[in-house]
């Protein structure tokens, strides 16, 4: 039996995590944690599974019981509570991303050979049924040779919270990009195999929300968080891209917000006898070159968060790691923080 301590009761613990971890019969939830205990008590309402409410982390820390910790705080309390955690001989997994930036990331994998502990990241695509059937597919040649892949995340008005911490990028680390650019281009790196970053360019714009006070929408993300009087929006709403890889260029446009009322959300693998489109978070189809015929296999998607806590839950069990592991990650991290670089210096960051 796994012993776990939750730390941030927002949305991707509400609607991702706790029910997951509800259903892992080998998996016992001792704390649920987050700075308003008011969150931390509705989650306990909720999922009966939970046993305490604390709103300081290091009581679960302190205690020795507690073998992993789940940390689900906005994006800048990532590495502090992760480090502090693996100190304390817990196992981790973090929600994506990693961290505000490459850096940070990097002393957090070092932490985590240092005290010998499991340290995952929740890149729920990685444990997507469609992610890892495309996998497969590359690498039993299928596609040929895959030169390009293009990636479009894009929505007409989803800019969360707008004026708190998602658009703050002392506290989020920047903005479309960090937000859903993660899991796109995440996925496309694993998708290949582990490729690797040569060179990286890219422009980022915030247009969308300037007078956040004007900003016209349907709905709002995280609209509790938001603060249009006071707050600040200093990330980016829009981003485009394009990267050099050892094994295919990639380029990618993003937008938290655009003036088309279209939603984009995709990614084409382009190879020289096959290209595949997966849909986000959906199912692929595929085109054959030599029959000029496009397939659409059938199968069912498991929920992408319980296989994924699954996955970290066996890994403390047996000490193997996972697809996940922040190893696995840190390319990712390396990749967004090279697009960010670019685009603050309006040029290419080379790594060749």
């Amino acid at each position: 039996m796994i012993t776990a301590a939750i730390v941030g009761c927002g949305r991707i613990c509400e609607n991702a995590h706790l029910p997951a971890l509800s259903q892992l019969d080998n998996v016992r939830i001792k704390y649920a944690c987050d700075l308003i205990e008011e969150k931390a008590r509705k989650m306990k309402e909720r999922f009966p599974k939970i046993e305490n409410v604390i709103t300081d982390y290091h009581v679960a820390l302190n205690a020795p019981e507690v073998d992993a910790v789940w940390v689900l705080t906005p994006n800048y309390a990532h590495y502090t509570v992760t480090m502090d955690a693996l100190r304390s001989g817990k196992n981790v997994l973090c929600e994506k991303p990693i961290t505000v930036n490459y850096k940070l990331s990097v002393e957090m994998a070092e932490e985590a050979k240092k005290q010998g502990k499991i340290l995952n990241i929740g890149v729920c695509n990685r444990y997507n049924k469609s992610v890892e059937m495309l996998r497969q597919l590359v690498e039993e040649g299928k596609f040929g040779k895959i030169y390009h892949v293009y990636c479009s995340f894009r929505e007409c008005r989803s800019i969360p919270g707008l004026g708190g911490p998602f658009t703050t990028k002392s506290q989020s680390g920047g903005g479309a990009l960090i937000d859903w650019g993660i899991h796109f281009l995440d996925l496309i790196l694993y998708i290949l195999g582990g490729a690797k970053i040569e060179t990286a360019t890219a422009d980022a714009y915030s247009e969308m929300a300037k007078d956040m006070k004007s900003y016209k929408y349907h709905n709002m993300w995280a609209e509790d968080t938001s603060d249009v009087e006071h707050g600040t929006n200093d990330v980016d709403d829009f981003i485009t891209g394009y990267v050099r890889t050892d094994k295919a260029s990639i380029s990618l446009n993003g937008a938290w917000a655009q003036n088309l009322d279209q939603r984009d959300m995709y990614i084409d693998f382009l190879g020289d006898k096959a290209g595949a489109r997966l849909d986000y978070g959906g199912k692929f189809q595929v085109f054959d070159g030599s029959t000029l015929e496009t397939t659409r296999p059938e199968y069912e998607i498991p929920n992408m968060y319980l296989c994924e806590d699954k996955a970290f839950a066996e890994s403390i069990e047996t000490g193997v790691k996972t697809r996940s592991y922040i190893d696995n990650i840190l390319e990712s991290m390396k990749l967004l923080d090279a697009l960010y670089a670019s685009a603050d210096a309006k040029k290419e960051v080379d790594f060749r």
